[in-house]
């Protein structure tokens, strides 16, 4: 049986989800970015938990709340609003809102 290819949530990943030197740090683990600050999906690839799917990699949008250790982030995805319950490793806060 040749050509039957994996079609798992990671497929075609190779160079997205690639580490440059990246390693999970217990500052970076321990820190939760507040309400209402935009935030961009920046997948970190030797956590699994909590991460979201490869399509989200890059994009931003607001904290608007938490779901135990994970952050809900609300992202534009086209036309559509879109949930994603992501690990605080797997964001990078760009811009914190002062109000």
């Amino acid at each position: 049986m040749t050509g039957k290819r994996s079609k798992g949530l990671r497929s075609k990943t190779r160079h997205k989800l690639r580490k440059h030197g990246k390693k999970a740090t217990v500052n970076r683990l321990l820190e939760k970015p507040a309400l209402n600050s935009t935030v961009q999906v920046n997948i970190n690839s030797s956590v699994h938990k909590g991460m979201p799917h490869a399509r989200f990699q890059g994009l931003s949008g607001k904290v608007v709340g938490y779901r135990g250790n994970s952050v809900e982030v609300k992202i534009k995805d086209g036309n559509k609003e879109k949930l994603l319950v992501v690990r605080p490793i797997h964001l990078k806060i760009l811009e914190v809102d002062k109000r």
